[in-house]
């Protein structure tokens, strides 16, 4: 009876809360967009130079996303649990 008791007591629980995974969530789509934002600008043909490669979106943006990005993700981390009250 004692340890049919333990185990209806023993609730499991996770390491964060639902606001810090919805945190890291929106963390992930942001660096997830800086990347997707770097890609092309390229050349099929090495002897052609493309400046498109060095236009704003690839040398400020994309790597503004995903360094906010990782501060969302860090913000996230160190995010406080809600105070409960236990009775």
């Amino acid at each position: 009876m004692g340890e049919k008791k333990r185990k209806e007591d023993f609730k499991p629980e996770f390491v964060f809360e639902r606001k810090n995974y919805t945190f890291m969530l929106i963390g992930v789509v942001f660096i997830a967009l800086g990347f997707i934002l770097m890609t092309g600008g390229g050349s099929d043909d090495p002897n052609v130079f493309n400046p498109e490669i060095y236009n704003w979106r690839r040398i400020r943006l994309a790597p503004a996303l995903v360094l906010l990005g990782f501060a969302i993700e860090v913000y996230a981390i160190l995010l406080k649990p809600d105070s409960k009250e236990e009775n």
